[in-house]
């Protein structure tokens, strides 16, 4: 990693558990899917629950300011639970699906795929937010969305400064290859993982990346850095950080593993 060119500094990534993360990029404070409620079952609008098992490693109040809210998806209570949705009322932003944003209203923006936003630098210039495509699930897109909904990655990036990836919910290695192609090499990648399974969908496939995809992802991405997230506090993640840890090292890409720091 010391060979990284200084404009991909590696700035600290805080991690709570989940899909819950911050970091600070071009002087502007980001939370990844936020879900801060206490361990237990969560229902989702389709009947089923969420089990969380484990307490987040902070609170909302732990955080300071936040200037913007990048949340791949608010359907689904291991990605958008009921603390998450009262902190979005105090963050000037949130940057979420098209569907999303109409459900969500106030200060919420919806990104289609490669849809962009500027977002201003508190010293100057700008912080570029695309959307990219992400795909909840096995199969194409219009399969997969009536049954898990809209989801939304994220590409940053800005002058001077590093690109990241956030990849919210995704199952799809091809988005990934689309990705990479347009925005590739990446600096710091935050992978969704976990290789989450219900028996009810899709006949128990992978319904996000498990580690070895995400590995396989991290070499598509030409990721300088990858910070894994959504691997842990869920019981319906079925791999975590040891299967995570086997998969890059079996890769060759142990070295470009980076668990944040812990609140």
């Amino acid at each position: 990693m010391s060979s990284l060119p200084a404009t991909t500094s590696q700035f600290p990534v805080h991690v709570f558990g989940g899909p819950t993360a911050l970091f600070e990029y071009g002087g502007l404070r980001f939370l990844t899917d936020p879900t801060f409620d206490a361990p237990g079952d969560y229902g989702r609008p389709d009947g089923r629950f969420l089990t969380k098992t484990a307490p987040s490693s902070g609170t909302p109040a732990d955080l300071g300011p936040v200037d913007v809210v990048l949340l791949s998806h608010d359907e689904h209570p291991d990605n958008l639970d009921a603390s998450g949705r009262a902190l979005l009322a105090d963050v000037p932003l949130t940057l979420t699906t098209p569907g999303g944003a109409q459900r969500l209203k106030e200060k919420a923006k919806g990104l289609a795929d490669w849809e962009s936003i500027e977002l201003d630098r508190p010293g100057g210039g700008t912080v570029t937010v695309t959307g990219v495509p992400a795909v909840h699930g096995p199969g194409p897109r219009a399969e997969v969305e009536p049954i898990t909904g809209q989801v939304v990655g994220f590409i940053l990036t800005g002058e001077g400064l590093p690109t990241v990836y956030v990849s919210g919910d995704n199952a799809s290695l091809d988005a990934v290859r689309e990705i990479a192609g347009r925005f590739a090499p990446i600096d710091t990648a935050l992978l969704f993982a976990g290789a989450p399974r219900f028996p009810a969908l899709f006949d128990n496939q992978l319904i996000v990346l498990d580690s070895v995809q995400a590995a396989e992802a991290a070499q598509l991405l030409g990721a300088r850095r990858v910070v894994p997230v959504h691997y842990d506090s869920w019981a319906h993640f079925t791999e975590g950080h040891e299967e995570l840890a086997a998969a890059f090292t079996a890769a060759g890409l142990a070295d470009r593993l980076d668990w944040g720091q812990r609140g």
